[in-house]
């Protein structure tokens, strides 16, 4: 993308909360230029005490990681990088759900662009089959306390596929943007405004609803239950029937032999 055009759409946090309707998330909201990680730089600050709903974006990452570790492609000025602080007064163990709120706030703000979004499980965003976003939900535990929960996200919003064939190989056959997907820039500062909306707006739902309303609408949007898959956990692999995810956010596959896996942290490919 132009030089030119990259600093017209420059995301700022004036632009960002004209259009925020939020009660908590991103309130506050800071802006970097460059951090290693966004989940990095808000984590320091949840250690130092700040409040639920500060929410961090960066026009560039130089050390993300997406799940599992795996670097995170973050080139500057064209995308969306965020995380977002919660601090839900919960169980340690009920704090899976979460994994499925930013999916659903993500999903929710692409599809006001008028592209049909998809989830893959457990936290990829797909358009057309092929992932447009990412999200890491990373949690903090205190003896039997949950401390907080930091939701990140990265969006390929405006890269162009030359640059993610150069930044990712071959794992660039599997990826896009939206940018790719409409034909046409999209303005980053409306797109991040609308995550953050959508992202408030299933807080709240959950608060009053509970996780089921959040899985039974995360389970309209996933596109790999019933499906044959590949999966790839803790060095092995095999290929089964994806069944379905549980409560607690796992994915139950079935095996040629009939056995049925839960797989907590694995990769799943679909095969078909």
């Amino acid at each position: 993308m132009r030089a030119e055009a990259v600093a017209e759409n420059a995301l700022s946090v004036e632009l960002i909360r004209q259009h925020l309707s939020t009660s908590t998330v991103g309130r506050p909201l800071v802006l970097y230029d460059a951090v290693p990680s966004t989940n990095t730089v808000l984590r320091d600050l949840a250690r130092a005490g700040t409040a639920e709903g500060m929410t961090v974006l960066a026009e560039s990452q130089t050390a993300a990681r997406g799940r599992g570790g795996k670097p995170w492609f973050s080139p500057p000025g064209v995308n969306l990088y965020a995380s977002v602080l919660l601090r839900p007064a919960i169980a340690p163990g009920a704090a899976a759900v979460f994994s499925f709120v930013s999916s659903l706030a993500l999903t929710d703000a692409i599809r006001e662009l008028g592209i049909a979004p998809a989830i893959k499980w457990p936290n990829d965003v797909l358009v057309k089959r092929r992932k447009v976003a990412g999200t890491l939900a990373e949690v903090a535990i205190a003896g039997d306390r949950l401390e907080h929960v930091i939701l990140g996200v990265g969006v390929n919003v405006n890269v162009e596929l030359e640059a993610l064939r150069a930044g990712l190989g071959a794992a660039a056959q599997h990826a896009t943007s939206l940018r790719e997907a409409l034909g046409r820039p999209v303005e980053r500062n409306a797109l991040a405004a609308a995550f953050l909306n959508y992202l408030d707006e299933w807080l709240i739902t959950y608060r009053d609803q509970g996780a089921p309303a959040l899985l039974r609408a995360w389970r309209d949007l996933e596109i790999v239950t019933g499906r044959r898959v590949q999966v790839r956990e803790d060095g092995a692999g095999f290929e089964g029937r994806a069944l379905g995810v549980g409560p607690e956010g796992y994915l139950e596959v079935e095996d040629a032999r009939g056995r049925i896996h839960r797989i907590v942290a694995g990769d799943v490919r679909l095969l078909e």
